[in-house]
């Protein structure tokens, strides 16, 4: 019998595995991120009804059902913002979006960096109001059925103005220093863009505390004398100096509270909201100082640092490379310039750059892809937690930040039964019984 002939193979377009591999792991994401949020809503309505044994004897009931009502509340609306976040790139990917919008800037502005600027400019900007009714109700709906939202609508939309006026005029020169090294600084530009970029967020750092938080919330020095003479013995007891002892009025806008260093070397400074002063005693404020210094001690925040910076070198290594690729533009809805399907184009046929458009898609892409990385950050974060508790309860009193800790937890409606699983993919902290375990019985009194 004789053989049939056999049809040769077709190639398997390098589009088309981008195009699949993009869809796949935006699927398989989602799917995950469903279930793990289904799993949380269900696990911590199944334990609504009573307070943890560990806790029942400083919790009340109506504490701990708000707590499991927030969680559930944020958590159900997290699900629809998941969809809508999925739908939008789409949108903006497979189905054209933003190659729509790069060719309609094309017709009207020719290429070169304006259309380039513009680009990016419009992206952000329709992406912000996509985003806009998810914030508004978080804000004016969530926030405000459970007693946290202090802002107003004037103060809401003051707050927008000067984010996005800071944004603009810090955002776009530096957009146009990355745009122009893209496309002047060779091969190796990605090197010289990452440390343009590392360089300005460490000036960033410098400069953020001095002239830019300043025009968002008020930051006065701490007036209480034994309170400062407290926390000043403590930071040199741990090696520590900062600039000054600020507090800010986050009750402005949010009846949660907590506290934070900012700045960079000799711009550090210490910041509390009013809200946590409020809430805490000398004692409990002075401990968990304690454990923001222990961040410090165990060099978590250099190491973070670190971490960052390699991240962000892999990342525009990454990026360098895969915006000479045709099919990383067209696996993901998006026609590229001539200049890259077309070698020796004639003179009087410019190259069109793609490097607004490489950015703005590997930016939309490369979450998709590390979404299964969480529980590793999450796993190291909650590690350098326990760290600072410990280095806490040594430098201050361990039944001091087990107290704060526990009035943390109820003042800002954290749950006390979070879903293990969602805990391990999601939680930079460790759940509240994981934390007070390894602490001295808090100060509080029994209810």
């Amino acid at each position: 019998m004789p053989e049939m002939p056999v049809a040769p193979s077709a190639s398997f377009p390098p589009s088309l595995a981008m195009t699949l591999a993009f869809i796949a792991a935006l699927v398989l994401g989602l799917l995950l991120k469903f279930w793990l949020a289904s799993r949380q809503i269900r696990h911590v309505a199944r334990h609504r009804s009573a307070v943890p044994s560990a806790f029942a004897q400083r919790i009340t009931l109506q504490a701990h059902q708000k707590a499991a009502d927030y969680t559930i509340t944020k958590a159900r609306f997290s699900l629809l913002e998941m969809a809508l976040g999925a739908a939008v790139l789409i949108g903006w990917t497979v189905l054209g979006g933003l190659d729509a919008l790069n060719q309609w800037l094309l017709t009207s502005l020719g290429t070169g960096m304006a259309q380039q600027l513009a680009l990016l400019a419009a992206f952000v900007l329709i992406s912000s109001l996509i985003d806009l009714p998810s914030t508004l109700y978080q804000t004016f709906v969530i926030e405000q059925r459970f007693g946290f939202n202090q802002m107003t609508l004037p103060l809401w939309l003051g707050d927008l103005l000067k984010s996005t006026l800071i944004g603009t005029l810090i955002g776009l020169p530096i957009a146009a220093l990355m745009l122009w090294l893209m496309g002047a600084a060779g091969s190796l530009w990605w090197l010289w863009a990452w440390a343009v970029w590392m360089g300005f967020n460490l000036l960033l750092m410098v400069v953020y505390p001095t002239f830019i938080a300043p025009l968002f919330n008020k930051f006065q020095p701490l007036q209480d004398e034994s309170l400062t003479t407290r926390v000043t013995a403590l930071m040199q007891r741990c090696g520590f100096a900062a600039k000054g002892l600020f507090v800010m009025d986050g009750s402005r806008r949010s009846a949660h509270a907590n506290a934070y260093f900012t700045g960079f070397g000799a711009a550090k400074r210490v910041v509390f909201y009013d809200t946590l002063l409020r809430q805490l005693s000398p004692g409990e404020v002075e401990a968990v100082l304690a454990h923001e210094l222990g961040h410090f001690k165990h060099r978590h925040i250099v190491r973070r640092m670190v971490l960052l910076f390699a991240l962000s070198l892999a990342g525009f290594a990454l990026l360098g490379w895969l915006m000479a690729q045709e099919w990383f533009y067209s696996g993901l809805g998006v026609r590229p310039s001539l200049s890259l399907l077309v070698t020796n184009l004639p003179a009087s046929m410019p190259a069109e750059p793609n490097d607004a458009l490489a950015l703005v898609l590997f930016l939309l892409v490369v979450p998709v892809f590390t979404v299964f990385l969480g529980p590793l950050f999450a796993s190291l974060s909650r590690r350098d937690e326990f760290q600072a508790d410990a280095y806490a309860a040594a430098q201050a009193d361990g039944a001091d930040l087990a107290s704060a800790l526990l009035k943390l937890y109820q003042d800002n409606a954290a749950t006390l039964t979070p879903d293990p699983v969602y805990v391990q993919f999601y939680y930079s902290h460790p759940p509240a019984n994981e934390r007070l375990a390894r602490l001295p019985a808090p100060t509080l009194p029994d209810l």
